[in-house]
């Protein structure tokens, strides 16, 4: 990450971020939101310190407090460089020195008897000084105190997220038409990392290359698998593009598949259909994933579709909401997140078919367009 995020976003964007987020804290009960470096304080302020270290870096948002809120905690070398970020006129930066407390200067900040949300990336001698500096506060996690903070994108975040998507798209067209067949996964991982990088990407967070027996394991990213003539296999790709994530699986074949290769694909084809379908503004996630679920189950192979149906996506690749059984949420137009059911058959192969959706004010979006048809690969 660098220190600052890309257009279009304003300080008047961050300002608004950052006062929705003290009303949500103060709605949810909370004294306060204490962010450290890592995607909620990217997406507040546009600011990602260069290298997260043992040094103290701290968004305080309690609204109501002396000085004005909200206020960066931040070591004083590092306060130039959090100073050109995008959000930094937003916010007062409170710097300390090596050799000083910095526990002591955040705690003058918060309620001594307070209950603060802090986010999950928080390290832990962060929070233990924080609670020998106040020893009456309490603290919960952030995505459990305030599930849905990122959740709801703007119309510029949506389009952001086209964009990353629509690289993505361009690599698969870009794969699909490279050889497989005698080539480790390992080498058309590495191909597929560097066409998301040739089409904007400045992050690659992973590339999953499941061939054969491997496709059956969702996260097997890589290995030295040679890939065969009648493999299935699983492609499943994505990073950050200007800031925002990209996340798309598609499931080739090498030469023509069996009649049985070609039904599963159909199924898990349908499955997802029957998963877009589902979106709509007021429905609860866990109806995208009975959808796509109820298709799998019918077609006979319910136990091998062994996770979520799919997961929130913004300046991370996963995050709030998740499409699974028990989430009640309701969908709101803004959201975006995967809908990606699979099967998989041990020692066999895999399929899984993914596509980034926003929710729209009557329905859905998808952000990816390849074909879901199952593709012949040489």
């Amino acid at each position: 990450m660098t220190g600052i995020m890309p257009a279009p976003f304003t300080a008047d964007d961050y300002r608004d971020r950052m006062e929705r987020a003290a009303r949500a804290a103060g709605d949810a009960g909370l004294a306060g939101l204490l962010v450290a470096p890592g995607p909620d304080m990217v997406w507040l302020t546009g600011y990602a310190p260069t290298a997260v270290t043992e040094r103290l870096t701290l968004l305080v948002l309690a609204p109501g407090r002396d000085p004005v809120e909200p206020v960066l905690v931040v070591p004083t070398l590092e306060a130039p460089d959090a100073a050109k970020a995008v959000g930094a006129s937003t916010l007062a930066l409170r710097d300390w020195t090596d050799g000083t407390d910095p526990y002591a200067v955040t705690a003058g900040l918060l309620d001594g008897d307070g209950r603060f949300g802090i986010s999950d990336n928080t390290w832990a001698m962060h929070l233990l000084g924080l609670q020998k500096a106040l020893p009456g506060t309490s603290y919960a996690s952030l995505t459990e105190a305030l599930p849905m903070l990122r959740a709801v994108k703007d119309a510029a975040e949506v389009e952001l997220l086209a964009a990353a998507g629509a690289a993505a798209d361009a690599t698969f067209e870009e794969i699909r038409r490279m050889p497989f067949a005698g080539r480790r996964e390992s080498e058309v991982g590495a191909d597929l990392a560097g066409l998301l990088r040739r089409f904007g990407h400045s992050q690659v967070d992973f590339t999953i290359v499941g061939s054969g027996p491997n496709g059956a394991n969702p996260h097997h990213e890589v290995g030295d698998r040679v890939i065969e003539h009648g493999d299935m296999v699983v492609l499943d790709f994505g990073g950050l593009k200007d800031g925002y994530g990209s996340d798309t699986t598609r499931t080739v074949h090498v030469g023509e598949p069996t009649d049985e290769e070609r039904r599963v694909h159909d199924i898990v084809r349908e499955a997802q259909e029957a998963g877009f379908r589902a979106v709509r503004p007021g429905a609860a996630c866990q109806e995208v994933d009975r959808a796509a679920r109820a298709v799998i189950e019918a077609a006979g192979y319910g136990e091998y579709f062994i996770h979520r149906t799919g997961h929130g996506i913004g300046v991370t690749t996963h995050e709030p909401p998740y499409m699974i059984e028990g989430e009640e949420q309701p969908l709101v137009p803004g959201m975006c997140f995967s809908v990606e059911p699979g099967i998989y058959l041990p020692g066999r192969f895999g399929v899984r078919i993914e596509d980034i959706v926003t929710v729209t004010e009557d329905g859905g979006r998808r952000l990816n367009d390849t074909t879901r048809e199952l593709v012949t690969v040489d």
